[in-house]
């Protein structure tokens, strides 16, 4: 009786190898993402040996800032401000994505998200209220206390770096670094954060992704390769 060996599965169309996935934990991921860590504990190590005392570049950027702040700006900061934290940014948008990915048979997904998207808030936390770092003052929004790092640029770099890992599109991973970046732009225009809370901010964020991605690799690109009920009885007809 001859035994027959199947074959892996191959690249989706999104590109998701689940060969390769096999072989990513414990690999480069754990590595990349905790150098980033690393440094982002060292910033916050040396902000808080000097809680009050911005860097040079710190207050440069934000002496730009308010040099050019203008209405027509501010809309778009506001908004950027209201859809990356609090209870919309932290609790509402992460849900709704959750529940989208739950709909398209995504569960692997799901939970990806939604333990990148915790973690990223509770490391965020432990960082503030340990740094302890005093806000600009030339802020225009009511915020909470700790500057260091930047809640808004966190969520926003997990939720790209997750949504890049599970739609490996070039338009996903392009829409993503844009809203990260303005995002962070954001926080600086409305000085509630110094340019420096921002890029830890989005290290921390996309370190947390990838690290949590890590033990997950396989899992998600098997269930990448499972096309959705609708798609299949589409293809049917």
């Amino acid at each position: 009786m001859t035994v027959q060996h199947s074959d892996p599965p191959k690249p989706d169309a999104e590109g998701h190898d689940v060969a390769k996935a096999a072989q990513v934990t414990r690999r480069w991921p754990v590595v990349a993402g905790s150098v980033a860590v690393a440094l982002v504990v060292g910033l916050g190590i040396i902000i808080a040996l000097r809680p009050k005392l911005p860097f040079e570049l710190d207050t440069e950027w934000m002496g730009e800032i308010v040099e050019h702040r203008s209405p027509f700006w501010l809309g778009p900061a506001l908004f950027f401000n209201y859809a990356g934290g609090g209870i919309v940014g932290s609790v509402v948008v992460p849900v709704v994505i959750v529940l989208l990915l739950l709909a398209f048979r995504r569960p692997w997904g799901a939970g990806y998200f939604a333990i990148a998207s915790a973690v990223s808030v509770i490391c965020v936390q432990i960082l503030k209220h340990t740094v302890d770092r005093a806000r600009p003052t030339e802020i225009l929004v009511h915020a909470d206390t700790g500057s260091f790092p930047s809640g808004h640029t966190a969520n926003a770099a997990t939720m790209v770096v997750v949504l890049g890992i599970l739609f490996p599109r070039v338009w996903v991973w392009c829409l993503g670094v844009v809203w990260a970046v303005l995002m962070a732009v954001s926080r600086t225009y409305l000085g509630a954060h110094w340019i420096s809370d921002t890029v830890g901010g989005l290290l921390l964020g996309a370190a947390v992704a990838v690290i949590v991605w890590t033990p997950l690799a396989h899992k998600l690109a098997l269930e990448a390769t499972r096309p959705h009920p609708f798609f299949l009885a589409h293809r049917r007809q």
